[in-house]
């Protein structure tokens, strides 16, 4: 048995946020309901084709779901979405600021009739107070959040290549989902979940944030090095490719001079006696490293850091990532079926093949609509006329 079946969650969702979170939800057994415009559906079904035809984001974030269309303006569509939350556990959405208020969907409406239900809500800025009614998107919480202003080289910010404030804010309703599921488990009740992306993010910030208390000069922009340890990051071999290391604390700094770069002289050099001091004199010991590693390749490199117990890792690529050798050591693909045919799929983390996690194949637009209101007990001739008005 998976770890959520017999879990119900209805979905009004878009984009990544409330996809990314509701799509864990399925992994572990739920059954996931995915409420979808008529017509258009989820706009990151089109965000590109590069999934032989499909949206690579789509893909990513909506296997094992149902999919359903509704118009939920007309008022047979309401009918249909109160049948469904009936005997949901769960609702989540994303929609613009305001509309689950406007369509009598929000928490303070829905509480009384399904007190077991929980509703998450997905904004950019929470659901009161200044910002509330702000549009947000991931980059633009990115940068409210001042995570561009760490991240990215000296001379320009650049923003993370995921989506990383959709991540977080994704990951925290999961979270947050299983805790009331569990508190309920205990209470009878449901509760009302309003995640923040901006909270999301600036959580993820705090170490920059302490570290930078009492108007102490913030981290710097590094690119991919430690804005605050060093040697921590990207260093070139001799045949041009990048070693990628990381050093945490003395001892492993006289491995690193004695076995790494071959100068053990250099652990006692007063520039480099802590990691403050070489963090100052970076540029310095920067030129020292490469001028040791100009004679060696990166495998070469990577076995003296091996030697001396010294984390490190390659600069992979995306065509390296899908051939990673430990990824396929640990049996962590599988195949799901999609409109387009089947792809690869990494099985969720934590989770095993031998627990049989659900993989289940990506939704065509309304796939499951007709099967969905036979379900909730709708005759043959209304269906076709809900379709005739576009209601689904």
């Amino acid at each position: 048995m998976r770890p959520l079946e017999g879990i119900k969650v209805i979905t009004f969702e878009h984009a990544i946020s409330a996809p990314f979170c509701t799509r864990q939800l399925a992994d572990l057994g739920a059954r996931v309901i995915k409420v979808e415009r008529p017509g258009t559906g989820d706009f990151a079904r089109n965000y590109d084709e590069r999934v032989h035809g499909l949206a690579s984001h789509f893909v990513w974030t909506n296997r094992s779901k149902e999919s359903m269309t509704l118009d939920v303006k007309q008022a047979d569509a309401q009918e249909i979405v109160h049948r469904l939350l009936a005997d949901a556990d769960v609702f989540v959405q994303n929609l613009a600021p305001g509309a689950t208020q406007r369509l009598g969907l929000d928490y303070a409406s829905l509480r009384a009739r399904y007190p077991k239900l929980i509703v998450c809500d997905i904004s950019g800025y929470g659901l009161d107070g200044p910002y509330r009614d702000k549009k947000a998107y991931d980059l633009l919480i990115q940068s409210e959040s001042g995570f561009l202003s760490i991240t990215g080289g000296e001379d320009e910010p650049a923003k993370a290549g995921c989506s990383i404030a959709d991540i977080a804010a994704g990951m925290y309703a999961y979270t947050n989902i299983l805790a009331a599921l569990i508190e309920r488990g205990k209470t009878g009740r449901g509760r009302h979940i309003d995640i923040s992306m901006l909270e999301s993010m600036v959580e993820w910030m705090s170490y920059s944030l302490y570290y930078a208390i009492d108007g102490q000069t913030p981290p710097k922009r590094t690119g991919a090095a430690h804005a605050t340890i060093y040697p921590y990051g990207p260093f070139k071999a001799g045949d041009g490719k990048s070693v990628m290391l990381g050093l945490q604390n003395e001892r492993e700094w006289k491995n690193f001079c004695a076995t790494v770069i071959q100068q053990p002289d250099l652990a006692d050099d007063d520039r480099f006696r802590s990691n403050s001091r070489r963090v100052e004199n970076r540029t310095i010991l920067s030129h020292l490293i490469e001028e040791a590693f100009a004679t060696l390749t990166a495998h070469q490199v990577i076995e003296r850091l091996e030697e001396a117990k010294i984390a490190n890792a390659n600069m992979n690529d995306m065509r390296a990532l899908w051939a990673h050798e430990q990824l396929a050591a640990r049996n962590r693909w599988t195949r799901i079926a999609t409109p387009a045919g089947a792809v690869p799929a990494l099985y969720p983390p934590g989770v095993t093949p031998d627990d049989a996690p659900r993989m289940d194949p990506v939704p065509a637009l309304g796939q499951h609509t007709d099967a969905i209101l036979r379900e909730l007990g709708y005759a043959v001739d209304r269906i076709e006329a809900m379709h005739r008005s576009c209601a689904v």
